[in-house]
């Protein structure tokens, strides 16, 4: 299992550091955990470590999903110490969002997530144009109340369960379409990182529980092995981009993010057909 030749093990580790540096400025800069990035680095160091086809895809996104505990956590909190966190969002989201996950967790058990995926990539790459080109896409003024609010919960909770992200992209997405600032939707979409990934972690534990050919140091489809190796650079790197963040114009900050929602949007698409 851990015979690996010293090259791509070289190679292996450069590249984990070099993403668990990238993750942290992105949960940071977005208010993501760095899924979308975290999945494909996973998903090559269990191809090397010899892990069964059948188990490395829910494999990485469980922990992916783990890795994001600390990094959202850190970002979180650097970005509510600058008051720019709606905590009365993060209320209404929290428990239709951890529901959503626990339901995503077991979907994957079961179920290819590829129309989630479809999905997901459609919506970003409507926000990722918008956010570009300053199309004036709207909702409405401000969050809607009530039952809505909790079906957008959900929605988040349920989608970033089974892509292995911390909800960043979707929740900061659905706040621009309410005209909230592009920085406070950020902010705020850092706590969802810590309300999502901390349930989902645990549910892929248990969605695992019983599975044959996890690697080695596996709670269910959580590797420790890919924790140790990926989260410490990650948490280090995570106040970095909190200030690019608030360093950046409005304008700027959109561009950078629907950027982002474009690449992001990109891994799916590759994902879906294959690679």
């Amino acid at each position: 299992m851990f015979d690996i030749p010293l090259g791509d093990l070289a190679v292996l580790a450069v590249a984990l550091a070099g993403a668990g540096a990238l993750t942290g400025i992105l949960a940071g800069v977005f208010g993501v955990g760095g899924g979308a990035l975290i999945v494909p680095v996973l998903y090559e160091l269990f191809r090397i470590m010899g892990t069964p086809e059948d188990v490395r895809m829910p494999l990485c996104v469980g922990t992916s999903l783990a890795i994001i505990i600390p990094t959202s956590i850190r970002s979180f909190q650097a970005h509510k110490a600058r008051g720019t966190v709606d905590m009365d969002i993060l209320r209404a989201w929290a428990i239709p969002a951890i529901v959503g996950v626990l339901v995503g967790a077991a979907v994957a058990r079961y179920s290819s997530p590829a129309v989630f995926k479809m999905v997901f990539v459609f919506v970003a790459l409507l926000n990722a144009a918008r956010l570009l080109f300053d199309l004036p896409w709207r909702f409405g003024t401000d969050m809607p109340k009530g039952l809505l609010m909790k079906v957008y919960g959900f929605g988040i909770g349920i989608l970033s369960s089974l892509m292995g992200i911390g909800g960043g992209q979707i929740s900061t997405m659905l706040m621009n379409f309410y005209s909230r600032p592009i920085h406070q939707a950020v902010s705020t979409s850092a706590g969802m990182g810590v309300i999502i990934s901390i349930p989902g972690a645990i549910g892929y534990m248990a969605a695992g529980f019983d599975k044959v050919g996890l690697p080695p140091i596996s709670l269910g489809y959580v590797s420790i092995i890919g924790i140790a190796l990926f989260a410490p650079v990650s948490v280090l790197t995570a106040p970095i981009g909190v200030k690019f963040a608030h360093a950046m114009k409005k304008r700027t900050l959109e561009r950078a993010f629907g950027t982002f929602l474009l690449l992001v949007s990109l891994r799916f698409i590759a994902s879906l057909l294959g690679y």
